[in-house]
């Protein structure tokens, strides 16, 4: 039943959604049909085709609560067919694959990020509200209103359950890539808790990815995204030590980094070569040109510099920036990283990785007052336990003034 879960939940409940014009009530009905799996898998055995047995019982919960709710009786006949289907005959092959609309509805702009997050996790996802909860480091209450509020705001707005037309897809497919990316950002580099890396949101990003590359393969941005996903989830266990302590990029073991990610990536981002290079395929060639190279000074520096130079023109992030400057030093040394990073505090206000940059760049030009106090001020901004771990250990390391 958990694999089940993870595997149909979303593409069932997309379905149901599109059959039944209610979000609440497709979510309950199959909620029902997984409970009730609990005790009729465990009693009959697993059925040959488990997402059938699913969709089926799931209709069939909705339509009794229908029959059982008068507001609702004019959705009555959409399911008057399926009722009468017994489990075995459903051929969800022949069924259209409706979670690109659910995707689209769960990141309609005019939901609050969070709000996207949320939705994407638990509808498309299947995630638990707790589990969402403790993700994200919010009490279960906190998580559950949210996705509460943002189910009421589909409903009140009328937000459509639809892919874009042609026009709008552009901005609004942007809009779902965000959300991906937000997800895997905070598994990759959480922003808080004990450890750097929570892998089971970044698992969960590129599952999801992998939905829209599939539903959407003709879109390069999309196939950028799992690109990048991928080669950047490869060097998951190298980024801590034995002890948990964070490991930087040049530092750590290539050799447990995963060769067959790294090969998949690689291959996606040849399949897009050609097409217009927008964030993430630019993204995606920087992570590449890290994961090719066999040693740490094998990186070919340049070519990286000059991907975020590309890729700041094309997205004007002061994040982008910093990260350029850091290529930037290697080629032309720290004092011309520390040029580009210049005025960037008020871009970047309590973001801990512009002072730490600004101190490691200080410590390899001599500068340690200075970089002492930039760790300082970064010790204090991490909200990462690994993170103040790691910047605590390089403060220590500073010799005397």
């Amino acid at each position: 039943v958990e694999r089940a879960l993870r595997e149909h939940w979303g593409r069932l409940l997309a379905l149901l959604t599109g059959s039944l014009g209610s979000l609440d009530v497709a979510e309950e009905a199959l909620q029902d049909a997984y409970a009730a799996a609990l005790t009729a898998w465990a009693r009959d055995g697993v059925p040959e085709r488990p997402p059938a047995w699913l969709l089926t019982t799931a209709r069939r919960r909705a339509l009794d609560r229908i029959r059982r709710d008068a507001t609702l009786a004019r959705k009555l006949p959409l399911l008057a067919g399926p009722d009468t289907v017994d489990p075995p005959e459903v051929d969800m092959s022949t069924i259209p694959d409706e979670r690109l609309r659910l995707l689209f509805t769960c990141c309609h702009p005019a939901l609050g990020s969070d709000a996207r997050v949320a939705l994407t996790l638990r509808l498309l996802g299947g995630l638990t509200t707790a589990e969402i909860a403790r993700a994200f480091l919010v009490p279960e209450p906190t998580m559950a209103a949210r996705i509460t509020r943002a189910k009421k705001k589909i409903a009140a707005a009328g937000i459509p359950y639809r892919v874009p037309a042609d026009a709008e897809l552009p901005e609004r497919l942007a809009g779902v890539l965000a959300v991906l990316y937000l997800v895997f950002t905070e598994g990759h580099s959480a922003s808080s808790g004990a450890g750097p890396v929570r892998r089971d949101l970044c698992e969960e990003a590129i599952r999801l990815a992998r939905v829209v590359v599939a539903l959407m393969p003709d879109e390069p941005e999309a196939t950028g995204l799992l690109a990048l996903l991928l080669l950047q989830h490869a060097r998951r266990d190298a980024r801590v030590d034995a002890a948990g302590r964070l490991v930087l990029l040049p530092d750590q073991d290539r050799s447990r980094w995963d060769a067959g990610l790294v090969a998949e990536g690689i291959v996606l981002l040849r399949a897009a070569a050609g097409r217009p290079a927008g964030p993430y395929l630019l993204q995606a060639a920087i992570a590449a040109e890290h994961d090719r190279a066999a040693r740490a000074k094998d990186t070919d520096w340049p070519r990286i510099a000059a991907l975020y130079a590309a890729l700041e023109q094309v997205t004007g992030s002061p994040v982008v920036r910093l990260n350029r400057a850091v290529a930037v030093a290697e080629v032309d040394g720290p004092g011309a990283g520390l040029a580009l990073i210049a005025g960037l505090e008020g871009r970047l206000p309590a973001f801990h990785l512009l002072p730490a940059t600004r101190a490691d760049l200080l410590r390899r030009l001599g500068s340690i007052h200075e970089a002492r106090v930039a760790y300082r001020e970064a010790l204090e901004l991490a909200g990462n336990a690994a993170d103040r771990d790691f910047l605590a250990r390089r403060l220590a390391s500073l010799p005397a003034d």
